[in-house]
């Protein structure tokens, strides 16, 4: 979980057992186990699937209750763990895509998650399928009408306060509040329900990562035995549950779910992380009538008041423009103020945006055409279409920094242009990693060769040249949309 929302949580003394011992099959009987689950899910009509903190501690954020949990290393006195990353900028596991792989095959029905990292929906669980039981880091929802709002930062308040930032929808303008529970905080009865009827459904519950301790939701899972469904838990220490269960295996959650997806001959797919930002420029008359004032901003789709996490700095010069002075943004908010004694000519602007070392893409440069003599058309763009068409690049490519333009908005008076673009950032393939699980004995079939020794996350290595727009065709691919049509992953009238 994330340090900062351990911080943020309100004090109690009792959080329960912490730095329970670890255990680990042998390589045989958990080789024997992987084959016994990947049996019961072939079989299985409705599976449910209960995480918990231990499927992303490989993805560098530390759970609460291990031999270096939070609240077991705070127990004992000791420093807290650094984070390998920042939050927001986590990647997910093979776990985590594995069960977007097994959704998309029909296999997994629902998710239950007890994590506040976001990580199911970043990487593809349909939010109508996914009950997030404390809440999550990265949304946030208009307490009026209910739309939620995925973010690129996580947000300020736990506790369900309100942000600083309100619905977008103009016959709305509720403020926003964080959906992440403190401890006095009753479970969401939204969720609940959907997480009872489908344990109640289920013929098969696989708890992942979970110390099952915290009720109501430990209990969950128990619902589906009046029906006859089964219980499997995968958790490196004992839980109160385990009795209960058909199956237990103490083994790494990622290592037994590689070895599941082998035997039963299904493909991790790979991760692609899309970042949004977008630019604005204006032009207008100065008060006294004398200059003509020019500005630029880089900033975040969700609002002025928002961050830009994942940019460091932002390099801007002028082609052809030798009038015009070169800047390095460095502090957001990304600002530049030009003033002009006579109306401005067409030019060509250069951005270098710089990113974060978290970032797998280190800059992208654009070019941008600026005249305000003219208006700009404003094409409808398919949203869908492009970040599909991203995504198969950046696979294809195995590289990130690929960009297209998925918004624009322009007006002659007042004068201004706004576009929003959507970069390739992160890229991560796992089928390696799931080669090296079945390498080690731990799926039944065990005859892939070995590819890799961990999962790899590849990246562009053209530092000084610049990244290449793509002009691929708009052409609409598969993409199942959502049903939960309440959900918005981004905030398209962001008021500037």
């Amino acid at each position: 979980m994330s340090l900062g929302y351990a911080e943020k949580l309100s004090y109690i003394e009792d959080v329960g057992k912490v730095g329970m011992a670890e255990f680990f099959e042998s390589p045989r009987i958990l080789q024997e186990k992987v084959g016994q689950l990947a049996n019961m899910i072939r079989k299985s009509k409705h599976m449910v699937v209960f995480t918990g903190a231990g499927i992303s501690t490989s993805c560098g954020i530390p759970d609460f209750r291990g031999p270096k949990g939070i609240w077991t290393l705070q127990r004992d006195g000791k420093a807290l763990p650094k984070a390998a990353l920042p939050f927001n900028r986590a990647m997910p596991s093979i776990t985590h895509m594995a069960l977007v792989e097994l959704e998309k095959a029909s296999i997994l029905k629902f998710v239950i998650s007890q994590n506040v990292d976001g990580l199911h929906i970043r990487s593809g669980i349909p939010r109508e399928k996914l009950a997030e039981l404390h809440g999550d880091s990265f949304l946030e929802v208009c307490s009026s009408c209910g739309v939620e709002y995925v973010r690129d930062f996580e947000i300020e308040t736990i506790g369900l306060k309100e942000t600083p930032r309100r619905c977008s929808d103009t016959s709305c303008g509720a403020r926003l509040r964080d959906t992440v529970l403190d401890w006095e905080d009753a479970l969401p009865r939204k969720e609940m329900d959907a997480a009872e009827k489908h344990c109640k459904m289920a013929d098969l519950i696989l708890c992942l990562g979970t110390s099952l301790q915290i009720k109501p939701a430990c209990n969950l899972p128990l619902k589906c035995l009046r029906g006859g469904g089964k219980i499997v838990i995968v958790n490196l220490q004992e839980t109160p549950k385990d009795k209960k269960a058909s199956l237990v295996i103490h083994g790494l959650v990622d290592k037994v779910i590689a070895g599941v997806m082998e035997s039963l001959i299904l493909h991790v797919p790979p991760f692609v992380r899309i970042d949004l930002f977008q630019i604005f420029l204006s032009q207008a008359v100065s008060s006294d009538k004398r200059y003509m004032n020019w500005n630029l901003k880089v900033e975040s789709v969700h609002g002025n008041r928002a961050p830009l996490p994942f940019v460091k700095s932002v390099e801007v010069s002028f082609v052809d423009r030798q009038d015009l002075k070169a800047a390095v943004l460095d502090k957001q908010p990304f600002v530049l103020k030009r003033r002009f004694v006579r109306i401005v000519e067409p030019f060509e602007l250069v951005l270098k945006i710089n990113f974060i070392d978290a970032c797998r893409c280190r800059y992208a440069q654009i070019k941008i055409p600026v005249n305000f003599k003219v208006s700009r058309k404003c094409p409808q763009y398919d949203k869908e279409a492009i970040y599909q068409n991203l995504r198969e690049a950046a696979v294809q490519d195995s590289r990130c920094g690929q960009y297209e333009v998925i918004q624009r908005k322009a007006n002659l008076s007042p004068k201004y242009d706004i576009t929003v673009y959507a970069i390739v950032t992160n890229i991560a393939t796992y089928d390696k990693a799931v080669a090296k699980a079945s390498s080690e004995g731990v799926v039944c079939n065990g005859d892939a060769k070995i590819k890799s020794e961990s999962l790899m996350c590849n990246s562009s290595e053209t530092d000084n040249k610049p990244l290449r727009f793509l002009k691929r065709k708009h052409r609409l691919t598969h993409s199942p949309k959502t049903a939960n049509k309440q959900l918005r992953l981004l905030q398209p009238k962001s008021r500037l």
